[in-house]
């Protein structure tokens, strides 16, 4: 148990949601934490009337209605023994991360314990996807007797459940779903739920989840010019996600339901429940492998182990996809519905997409703003990663680490999204390169492509080690750091204001454009675990909230890496100075002074350190009420390295 600290942060310190204007005025905040649900964002969506009922007069049977509440009451009892195993269920509040917010305990249980962490290492615990698989193996042969039932028992349609994969092209459970359906001459269904409590729950920023409904309603259109329906639900309560998808269903005669994996462990228990629920009722469902290049599990070490190092972990990423290339084939794309089906399920044609919920809310400036600078869709998508391939990759090695240069792809908020597959993106990388190999030609090519396995690496990880997606840095034993929970220094760095130019442009770069540069995403998480001693958690929670591109492993990875409690992290010991960062890679100080216009008329180094340098200097960064730094930086490094050293008991990482 981490000792009890003097100071914390107030529930709701670290739930503000800030879009600094680039004057850097005052934030506009918002709480995302503990609102409730607006009553307006309930379930709308005209009730199915077709479910097969026992019915007298229109009305459940009483029958069907306890044979529904025991259903319900099997699955919550699932869902709390579930939560119990994986921590403890009463709220305590002499843990830090409960005073300061960090666990929401609205959605889920106390921190694991280092002891539980321990089991999973020593694979004396199951992970979720190894639960999924098995039930999946044992449920083959039923399941694929559904699958291939003849036309008169197969069903009206096949339905693909859309989620983090908004895109027509090279996705492999619409693909699956729609080659099934050919097959037995039946139509696909597309249905995709908005869910405001799981946005809640995972943290999504509202500027995120504004890009998906966008992303959505430019799927449903290109789906209608294949005669293809997507029906979109609101869901109310997260838990009644499952219960409606297998209504809906049972309500058009689906029989076989497609869906493509999310590698959370929530996510994989669900999948894994609806598996046996759907097959008590006859349907197969049928998960798919596609949002990583290379599934989880399929790459070991000499000794049969997860990688936790990226270097080799690459190395066998690449030797795995050139002994296997058809992973990296494109998916094909569904054909058309007949007529007759269209006419069948003409209602679902009217389905809305809706607005953004209360919890999730933008200004209408907000919205034209995300709006302008991230086209949603994958029309989208592909003409930015075109773009990229065609201008800038060439340049990508020498270039990518200068934020002002814009030499980056940007396509994270497609892979986010799911409106681009990170499969397409590293096929379409590898056939602009000369040797058409991952490894080989272009260093821009090839250095792209290893930003991109990052992706895989991080979820990976996630599957292998699920605790890392419960509250708990990779490495455990790193609990027990005692961090500050300095909510005037949070605040601080939220908004901007550190007094360190590049640390300060970082964030009110974020706040303001929803996306930060992956050097500065580096220096911004450093300085606040290592210079401010706060609990990372917090600014990965922060990230979360505010970026567009938010992806949880990646960013649990990247704070990980940056803190020094992640897989294959920098070793403690590192701590970026935040001036040389700033002199190496925006010497003219040309980024800084796009987002900390107090300083723009500041030349030469002093701009990087204007208090350090004194003179002229610090004078025009008071007098434009520019901070003077929150804190020293050789008092914060010395002050860090103590700190890690008595928490992990030891001198070395």
């Amino acid at each position: 148990m981490p000792p009890k600290r003097k100071a914390s942060i107030p529930p709701n310190a670290a739930s503000a949601r800030n879009y600094t204007d680039v004057s850097g005025d005052a934030p506009n905040k918002r709480s995302r934490i503990a609102k409730p649900l607006s009553k307006a964002f309930a379930d709308s969506a005209p009730p199915i009337d077709s479910i097969a009922r026992n019915t007298e007069n229109g009305a459940p049977g009483e029958a069907v209605k306890k044979e529904e509440e025991e259903e319900e009451e099997e699955e919550e009892e699932e869902e709390e023994e579930e939560e119990e195993e994986e921590g403890e269920g009463e709220f305590d509040h002499s843990r830090p991360e409960e005073r300061a917010g960090i666990v929401d305990r609205r959605y889920y249980p106390a921190e694991m314990s280092n002891e539980r962490c321990a089991l999973y290492n020593a694979n004396e615990i199951p992970r979720p996807i190894e639960i999924l698989a098995k039930t999946l193996e044992s449920t083959k042969d039923r399941r694929m007797a559904i699958r291939e039932a003849n036309k008169a028992q197969f069903g009206d349609a096949v339905v693909h459940w859309f989620k983090r994969d908004l895109r027509i092209r090279d996705n492999t459970g619409l693909s699956q779903a729609a080659q099934l359906a050919k097959a037995k001459g039946v139509g696909v269904i597309g249905v995709w739920f908005m869910s405001p409590q799981d946005w809640e729950a995972h943290l999504v920023s509202p500027p995120k989840c504004d890009f998906e409904l966008r992303s959505v309603e430019s799927l449903k259109q290109e789906l209608e010019e294949f005669d293809i329906p997507l029906y979109v639900e609101t869901i109310a309560e997260r838990k009644n996600v499952t219960k409606r998808l297998v209504e809906l269903a049972e309500s058009w005669n689906a029989k076989n339901v497609f869906c493509n994996l999310e590698y959370e462990p929530d996510e994989l228990r669900r999948e894994e429940r609806l598996v046996r629920k759907m097959l008590e009722k006859g349907i197969n469902f049928d998960p798919q492998h596609d949002d990583c290049v290379v599934p989880p599990g399929s790459l070991k070490t000499g000794g049969g182990k997860q990688y936790a190092v990226y270097s080799p972990w690459y190395r066998a990423w690449v030797a795995y996809l050139h002994a296997h290339p058809h992973l990296l084939n494109e998916r094909p794309i569904p054909e058309r519905n007949s007529p007759n089906f269209r006419q069948k399920f003409t209602q679902l044609f009217d389905s809305k997409v809706p607005d953004l919920p209360d919890c999730k809310s933008l200004t209408q400036e907000e919205k034209e703003r995300f709006h302008r600078l991230w086209p949603a869709g994958e029309a989208a998508a592909i003409d930015r990663l075109e773009r990229f391939l065609i201008e800038k990759i060439g340049k990508y090695k020498d270039t990518r680490n200068f934020p002002a240069k814009n030499s980056t792809g940007r396509v994270s908020v497609h892979h986010a999204a799911g409106t681009l597959a990170a499969r397409t993106s590293v096929r379409m990388a590898r056939d602009v390169n000369s040797a058409k190999k991952l490894d080989g030609g272009k260093d821009g090519v090839k250095g792209w492509i290893g930003e991109v396995a990052w992706r895989d690496f991080y979820r990976h990880v996630l599957v292998h080690w699920p605790y890392v997606c419960m509250n708990k840095p990779f490495k455990f034993e790193y609990t027990n750091i005692e961090w500050e929970y300095n909510d005037a220094h949070f605040q601080a760095w939220t908004q901007g204001r550190t007094g360190y130019p590049i640390v300060d442009a970082a964030m009110r770069c974020m706040n303001h454009t929803g996306y930060m540069h992956n050097r500065l995403r580096m220096i911004a998480a450093s300085f606040l675990a290592k210079h401010l001693l706060l609990d990372w958690r917090l600014g990965e929670q922060y990230f979360l909230t505010h970026l567009i591109d938010g992806d949880f492993s990646s960013n649990n990875g990247g704070w990980g890496f940056s803190a020094s409690t992640g897989v294959d992290p920098q070793p403690y010991f590192r701590i970026f100075n935040p001036w040389t960062q700033s002199e190496r890679f925006d010497e003219e100080g040309e980024f800084i002074k796009l987002w900390v216009p107090e300083l723009e008329e500041i030349e030469g180094p002093a701009i990087h350190n204007p208090y350090g340098a004194g003179g002229k200097a610090a004078q025009a960064a008071k007098s434009k009420g520019y901070p003077e730094p929150v804190v020293e930086h050789k008092f914060a490094r010395e002050r860090c390295l103590a700190r890690y050293k008595a928490g992990i008991g030891r001198e070395t990482a």
